[in-house]
């Protein structure tokens, strides 16, 4: 198994055990609604500091059930999914791509650090080679 392999081996099962060790704990048991999200912690919380507290602003939108609630945040973390994803895949397209043009430099003998070698020049046409040290 290579060292990559391992490393994400063990990512995985990080993120499996954040996932499975609060339900086998029952970290959740003692509460009404084990799962609630941080807005309802937060909004108790400061009701029961300040009764009188007003919001400063309200949604946007409010959705009409809790189920459209849940999809609208599926779809956002989808979408931001794919928009990592999108960033990772370019970034690893132009990694390969710029390992390719020096392996490629490499094979033909050309110099990286003088910019000279054997390859095929700026401004020299398919069939025109120029030689080392030949630029005008």
């Amino acid at each position: 198994m290579t060292r990559n392999a391992k490393i994400n081996t063990l990512l995985l099962l990080a993120v499996a055990a954040l996932a499975v060790l609060p339900l086998v704990l029952g970290l959740g048991d003692h509460k009404e609604e084990p799962f609630a999200g941080a807005d309802g912690e937060a909004e108790t919380a400061i009701t029961e500091i300040e009764p009188d507290y007003e919001p400063w602003f309200s949604p946007l939108y409010e959705p009409p059930s809790g189920e459209i609630e849940s999809g609208l945040f599926a779809l956002q973390a989808a979408v931001g999914a794919g928009v990592l994803a999108y960033y990772f895949g370019v970034r690893r397209g132009r990694r390969q791509g710029t390992e390719g043009v020096r392996r490629q430099l490499r094979e033909t003998g050309a110099d990286l650090s003088t910019g000279t070698g054997t390859g095929v020049g700026i401004g020299a046409g398919p069939d025109e080679a120029v030689s080392p040290g030949s630029r005008s």
